[in-house]
């Protein structure tokens, strides 16, 4: 690893969902003198799951490492920490954002995923939900995702190759440049 490189903490927890665990999380993260550069927190059935990005001194990733133990019994979390390196911006990628509604059916997701990665396109974040369409019920799913396109690319054939696929699952997208 790179002396220069600014080293980060991911941690990921999760537990019971109940109020203060954000402000207990990111109280530790403060006190030890790191802030959290990105996180994703939800709340998930019964349980509240949690994953940050957090960045700080090499002291004072250290102590927050040495403190997270006695948080996760406090707090009755289960924690996963691992040292990263703060990442490099991406080079000659074009983000773009994805949005899928359908109704809800097994395979939705691994078909997408299916559709990116056979193309070699990143997928950098995605966020799905289900719920019960106004009015009628019906079970539906939706997807927001990140991908990022290899510059090379032609974007056009991408979307289109896409929209064709959306079309043969009987799904509705949206393909669009990442604002």
């Amino acid at each position: 690893m790179a002396a220069n490189k600014t080293q980060s903490l991911i941690i990921s927890a999760i537990g019971d969902d109940k109020p203060g665990l954000v402000e207990k999380l990111s109280e530790l993260v403060m006190d030890t003198g790191c802030s959290i550069l990105d996180s994703r927190m939800v709340s998930l059935g019964g349980e509240f799951a949690v994953i940050m990005m957090v960045t700080g001194p090499w002291n004072a990733l250290a102590k927050l490492e040495q403190k997270l133990p006695d948080a996760e019994k406090r707090l009755s979390l289960t924690l996963a920490i691992k040292r990263t390196d703060k990442p490099e911006p991406a080079q000659n990628l074009l983000p773009y954002a994805v949005e899928v509604v359908a109704l809800d059916q097994p395979g939705i997701v691994y078909n997408l995923a299916n559709f990116f990665a056979s193309r070699d396109i990143n997928i950098s974040e995605v966020a799905t939900t289900s719920y019960a369409a106004p009015h009628t019920g019906t079970p539906m799913f939706a997807a927001n995702m990140h991908v990022h396109i290899p510059a090379e690319m032609k974007v056009a054939n991408i979307r289109e190759e896409f929209m064709l696929f959306c079309d043969g699952m009987n799904l509705d997208a949206v393909i669009e440049p990442a604002k």
